[in-house]
């Protein structure tokens, strides 16, 4: 799904992704969300949501990313674009998406500084939420 929410096309269009210190807790994933490149004017010219497809494909080839595990990326100079098995979980991702980008805005704008939050801390935020020994939160 696509949408305009306002905090995640703010970070789209600025073309960057929400830096690790600004992250909260990943609810999705605990990999950055990725930025695309941006179009080419034969891309814009051509044939447009095609090609936006396909960088949102691009962003993710050599990363080592499940796009289920990371199920949203922005698209650079546009907005954010979130999916899901089904409808009702890319709204939920999508969702998140605008939450995590609102928190990461003002995040760095209370310490532009911030570092970089630890690995070990961002992999057990995501592992207690999710996968086979998932134990945090209420059960589906």
């Amino acid at each position: 799904m696509h949408t305009h929410s306002r905090f995640a096309t703010a970070w789209a269009q600025a073309g960057a992704s929400f830096p690790a210190s600004a992250r909260p807790t990943p609810t999705t994933s605990a990999a950055p969300v990725p930025v695309t490149r941006a179009l080419a004017a034969d891309e814009i010219q051509g044939d447009y949501e095609q090609r936006t497809g396909d960088v949102i494909v691009e962003a993710f080839e050599g990363r080592g990313l499940d796009p289920l595990e990371t199920p949203a990326a922005l698209v650079a100079s546009h907005g954010p674009f979130a999916w899901g098995v089904d409808v009702a979980q890319a709204v939920e991702n999508a969702v998140a998406l605008e939450t995590v980008a609102e928190l990461a805005l003002y995040t760095l704008v209370l310490k532009a500084e911030a570092s970089a939050l630890d690995d070990d801390l961002l992999d057990r935020h995501f592992s207690r939420k999710h996968g086979p020994d998932a134990y945090y939160g209420q059960a589906r």
